[in-house]
């Protein structure tokens, strides 16, 4: 039986979304509204068109995240990755494209397919419910009328418009020879013991430099038609620090209720406390620390901090103009809207970033429809796959998912390793040797890629549906 499922968006997620149902035999009606109405950051009417960098980051399957969910895709039929792999420019060990090329072929290839229909009109406010099963992949710059529906039906605190990001540090790289485990007065908040924070602590010689450094770093300034966001109450840290030199020790870096136990008898000047930021405890976000310093700025002026001088970061602060849900709240398993669950959601309204993100996000929520329509659920997505651990991210995987256990604090994530189940067994080199440094790193990264080839290739040669984890 064949059946009609409506895209509202054709971004990357949409497009993608929009070919998985076509390819399976069923009716795709991408709903798009430019021309009709156009956003600020799109130049053309193409379906896919990339509005930022040409860049879908590195292409190694072996050693990064964003190179496995790359290979995952193309595995799956992906016409985002055909499309990409067909109009890719030099670009060293990353796929970049001709954007115009790119999001022509794409264009192309959904108006041509007999099973696909693109109307060009502005959906106003949440699809009509007789349309059924309907995917919305309306991206970062969701059309106002859209977002206030999503808003009236989920709740006043379900979308966010500007997106104040910390920065997010991998647990293994932060030295625990400096940084210590205790909440601030040892109190316990929910779910957590009295020492649930992360904290670095500064002398008055290393935090000066640091507020000279954040004063003076490089800045990325607001596009004209992002206004000017800024509330009092998650104000960038340079904002902050340039309202005067102490105002970030009495603030997110307010030194009291804490004592370091390498130094008790030492208080120190100022302390930067990380929270736990997944449920596998292998990503930690600097509390207060959202930004506007450039991504190089950042990285070389939070390293100065004790504890984080090798700190890697699964993604960088900012903030910009961004709507996306509170998606561990309000979507399932399957990436349907708990309030209405004929409504699924995809791309970067969900809290992913990045395009391949988008559109892998895309591509599941575009099989989940499928799989609905057909009454055959799929099987969950092994959370060691990359399409995997993004999916739980979204749906679940964040350490603030259930309603009540404190404030909101779900942010848009890139594909990263944090995301990732660890190794049951950490890989040893030549005669059980223990590996350290790049090494261990570099064989680490293969084993959790190897691993998840294995996983997605069980997955796909499943046979038998089973009952979704959401049902």
């Amino acid at each position: 039986m064949t059946h009609t499922i409506h895209i509202v968006g054709g971004g990357l997620a949409g497009s993608e979304a929009a070919w998985q149902v076509a390819e399976a035999g069923h009716h795709a009606v991408i709903h798009e509204m430019r021309p009709v109405r156009r956003t600020e950051a799109h130049h053309g009417e193409g379906l896919a068109e990339l509005v930022c960098s040409n860049s879908f980051r590195s292409d190694d399957a072996n050693g990064n995240a964003v190179g496995l969910l790359h290979q995952e895709m193309r595995s799956l039929g992906s016409l985002i990755m055909r499309a990409a792999d067909a109009h890719q420019v030099p670009a060293g060990g990353a796929l970049a494209v001709d954007r115009e090329g790119f999001s022509a072929a794409v264009t192309a290839t959904l108006e041509g397919h007999p099973n696909v229909t693109v109307v060009r009109e502005e959906v106003a406010g949440l699809p009509p419910e007789e349309w059924g099963p309907c995917i919305v992949a309306t991206g970062p710059l969701t059309a106002p009328d859209l977002a206030e529906g999503i808003r009236a039906l989920t709740g006043a605190e379900s979308l966010a418009f500007f997106d104040a990001i910390a920065p997010i540090v991998h647990r293994e790289s932060i030295d625990m020879d400096v940084a210590w485990f205790q909440s601030r007065y040892d109190k316990p908040g929910p779910g957590g013991t009295g020492a649930d924070y992360l904290n670095c602590p500064m002398d008055r010689e290393q935090y000066d430099a640091f507020i000279a450094a954040l004063i003076g770093g490089e800045k990325i300034g607001f596009k004209q038609w992002e206004g000017t966001p800024y509330f009092d109450g998650c104000l960038p840290i340079e904002v902050m620090a340039e309202r005067g030199p102490e105002t970030l020790r009495h603030g997110p870096m307010k030194p009291v209720g804490l004592t370091n136990p390498r130094a008790p008898d030492r208080k120190p000047c100022a302390i930067v406390q990380l929270r736990q930021d997944n449920a596998l405890g292998t990503l930690y976000n600097m509390v207060g620390f959202q930004t506007k310093l450039t991504y190089s700025e950042q990285v070389r002026i939070f390293r100065t901090i004790p504890g984080l001088q090798n700190a890697e970061f699964a993604r960088l602060g900012g903030l910009h103009r961004n709507t996306y849900l509170d998606s561990p709240r309000l979507l399932d398993a399957t990436l349907r809207l708990k309030a209405r669950p004929a409504l699924r959601f995809a791309g970067q309204i969900t809290g992913c970033e990045g395009y391949v993100e988008s559109a892998a996000v895309g591509l599941m929520a575009g099989r989940f429809a499928v799989a609905e329509a057909a009454s055959a659920p799929l099987a969950p997505l092994p959370q060691t796959t990359a399409l995997g651990a993004l999916i739980a991210h979204i749906t679940g995987g964040h350490v603030s998912a259930e309603e009540g256990s404190g404030p909101r604090s779900f942010q848009p994530m890139n594909v990263n390793f944090g995301l990732f189940p660890p190794l049951e067994r950490m890989p040893r080199g030549e005669a059980g040797r223990r590996l350290r440094g790049p090494e261990k790193a570099a064989l680490k990264k293969r084993a959790l890629t190897d691993r998840a080839r294995d996983d997605l290739a069980a997955w796909m040669a499943g046979g038998q549906p089973v009952q979704a984890a959401a049902e």
